[in-house]
């Protein structure tokens, strides 16, 4: 069993690393994900903008009874890049696990600050309340999700009701939130990429997710990689998880081996998913989450 396993990993190395001489990591992740999973609907509007647009992963699987859970995702890049197709594997990963997957665009620094780009998360997240049934999704089952600076929006969006309030909706209304090598908790900024994003050293009141955690927060899975460099994993991940859970508020808490701040998202994709069970405790989060009440969904 164990020289087995050894000889999986060994293939998926190979494979991957085949693939990144010819194109990017990510290119290579997008291009080994399977096809037959899901269908994909790209590019479709949430808002006016360009960057206001969300690609939608609809499980190939049959729908449950009342809908497949529906999970909004948001990538890093300290707000200053990413694309949502950068990420199609993401998408993929979560259909093939009966979740339906919108990942989601936001404006970026230097054409926003904050709180814009958490203005248009809060869209993104509303389109995904309104529209889950008419996509075959359960609308009291539609869970918020981020990684890194995308951990962050999908935080805030879930602790802080100012965000969804604006759109008419509100967090109660989330089945739950995952996080994934989120900060939460990051004054004074040390990343030079961010400092501008967030006004340094004059930080606006109100920005960190920490100071929101209460107990009206949605249950919440938050995860990171052991060894993370880039956002301290004690003093963001497991400080928010210890605050929730004083709260009364449900929290699964994972810390990986083997992967990095970045590598804990790309565990997602096919060829990495032997890195670290990533993939598999988010899909067991969300399909065990139960579903809001009727009265909770639809209350403003």
């Amino acid at each position: 069993m164990q020289l087995m396993k050894t000889g999986l990993v060994l293939l998926g190395i190979v494979v991957l690393s085949g693939a990144l001489v010819a194109c990017s990591p990510v290119t290579a992740l997008n291009a080994l994900a399977p096809g037959s999973t899901h269908t994909r609907t790209a590019g479709v509007a949430y808002g006016p903008g360009a960057r206001q647009q969300l690609d939608v992963y609809k499980p190939a699987s049959a729908a449950p009874a009342g809908g497949w859970p529906v999970v909004v995702f948001f990538y890093g890049g300290s707000w200053n890049n990413g694309e949502r197709a950068d990420f199609a594997f993401v998408g993929e990963a979560l259909a093939s696990r009966g979740v339906l997957a919108l990942v989601a665009d936001y404006r970026l620094y230097p054409a926003v600050r904050y709180p814009d780009f958490l203005r248009d998360s809060a869209a993104a997240l509303a389109w995904g309340l309104t529209r889950a049934e008419g996509l075959g999704g359960n609308p009291r089952r539609v869970f918020v999700m981020g990684h890194s600076a995308g951990a962050y929006n999908a935080a805030m969006l879930a602790l802080d009701p100012r965000w969804l309030a604006a759109t008419g909706h509100a967090p109660r209304e989330l089945a739950g939130f995952v996080g994934l090598a989120g900060p939460y908790d990051f004054l004074p900024i040390e990343n030079p990429d961010a400092k501008p994003v967030f006004f340094h050293p004059d930080y606006p009141p109100g920005t960190q997710p920490l100071e929101h955690a209460s107990a009206g927060a949605p249950r919440s899975f938050l995860a990171a990689a052991k060894s993370d460099k880039l956002v301290d994993p004690q003093r963001n991940t497991q400080a928010l998880a210890n605050k929730l859970q004083a709260a009364g508020v449900p929290v699964t808490v994972k810390f990986y081996d083997r992967v990095s701040h970045v590598t804990l998202i790309a565990a997602f994709g096919a060829p990495l998913r032997w890195l670290a069970p990533v993939l598999d405790d988010v899909a067991a989060f969300v399909n065990a989450a139960p579903a809001q009440s009727a009265a909770t969904a639809t209350a403003r």
